[in-house]
């Protein structure tokens, strides 16, 4: 069974911690290490960071959501990945979002009650040309509509 990693004194994250203190530029190196180990950046870890590196919560959290890859919660077992950036903005991405998250019941960055769907916003996915765009589970959405998305949803069993 996982553990909840909920002590702010949890050995693991300490030592995850403490094995990247050596190298230059630290905090990046030890928010990957703690994703890649636990799935997302358990909150029992930010002291712990904040303690080692000198630096305060405020900057810790800017830099844990600068980056939209680093979870502050587990991740749903499927992820469905929606483009903000302007060029998907500009061919009706932000009403795409609108209707798929109101057709979901979820908001940006909410799993769905059984954990298996989560909608996280990202800021480009490289395929501008064929805007908007989406991407569930790794493969992405071309010329993205609320009926491929949700076909691809149907597909993965959503």
């Amino acid at each position: 069974m996982p553990r909840d990693h909920t002590d702010a004194h949890d050995p693991e994250i300490t030592a995850i911690v403490m094995r990247h203190m050596g190298l230059e530029g630290p905090l990046l190196p030890i928010l990957h290490a703690l994703q890649g180990e636990f799935g997302y950046i358990p909150d029992a870890a930010r002291p712990i960071i904040c303690d080692a590196l000198n630096i305060t919560r405020a900057e810790l959290h800017g830099v844990i959501s600068f980056y939209h890859d680093f979870r502050s919660a587990p991740a749903a077992k499927h992820c469905l990945k929606i483009c903000r950036a302007e060029a998907c903005q500009a061919v009706g991405g932000k009403a795409l979002s609108e209707r798929v998250l109101a057709q979901l019941g979820l908001d940006w960055g909410a799993r769905r009650a059984d954990g298996a769907l989560m909608v996280e916003p990202v800021y480009c996915l490289g395929l501008c040309a064929c805007a908007p765009a989406a991407m569930l589970d790794g493969k992405l959405i071309a010329r993205a509509t609320v009926e491929k998305i949700t076909a691809r949803l149907t597909e993965a069993g959503l």
